[in-house]
């Protein structure tokens, strides 16, 4: 797809030509087969931790839209896999260096050339987006859409850092719970129904 009709798909929500440029779920959901996973939130409480060596030492680092790391004693270093909800700045892209980009965010019109052309790009489905609004009975957060999709796959482990549902606010912004459209507190429950249904999902 050339950079015109890239654009022309994006401003008529043309979700079938946009898919067109997607690696197809099945695929993403297989690469993740038998992985030890490291999901990163943004939460501010995790610049206070240790974690940065566990983060590092999973077998696939999976970090959120700017994915800030203010210290690698806490955060890590490695971005394996990106999920995105917001434009990256080229700063931002250059510091991260993913190997996968998955674009999220239902706002088609918000997705750039440049990460739908990305290596491995990946775009999250519609029908995945709002099965999960409807779950949570609102917007999910990007990490709740990744929680959801390594879910479903065969990974070994899913160990979560950086989620205290907005406790301590996020790195990435200075927005307080009433300034975004997410229900935190539902997020809450369901991943906390999650983990008690999946052993193989952890919350540090």
């Amino acid at each position: 797809m050339n950079r015109l009709a890239f654009l022309a798909a994006r401003v008529l929500r043309n979700e079938t030509a946009l898919q067109s440029l997607s690696t197809p779920q099945p695929q993403v959901l297989s690469a993740l087969k038998g992985k030890r996973v490291a999901l990163i939130g943004n939460a501010r409480a995790l610049a206070e931790t240790r974690d940065g060596p566990e983060i590092d030492a999973a077998d696939l680092v999976i970090r959120i839209n700017r994915a800030p790391m203010p210290d690698p004693a806490s955060h890590g270093t490695r971005c394996d896999w990106l999920a995105l909800a917001v434009r990256l700045g080229e700063e931002d892209r250059a510091r991260l260096n993913p190997d996968r980009i998955l674009w999220m965010s239902p706002k088609r019109k918000r997705l750039d050339w440049r990460t739908a052309h990305s290596p491995g790009f990946y775009l999250h489905p519609l029908g995945d987006y709002h099965a999960l609004a409807q779950k949570l009975g609102a917007p999910p957060t990007t990490g709740a859409m990744m929680i959801d999709l390594i879910a479903r796959s065969d990974m070994a482990q899913l160990d979560l850092y950086g989620f205290d549902f907005f406790a301590s606010l996020s790195l990435s912004g200075r927005r307080t719970a009433d300034q975004v459209p997410h229900d935190f507190s539902s997020e809450a429950d369901w991943v906390n129904q999650l983990i008690l249904a999946d052993r193989r999902i952890s919350l540090h």
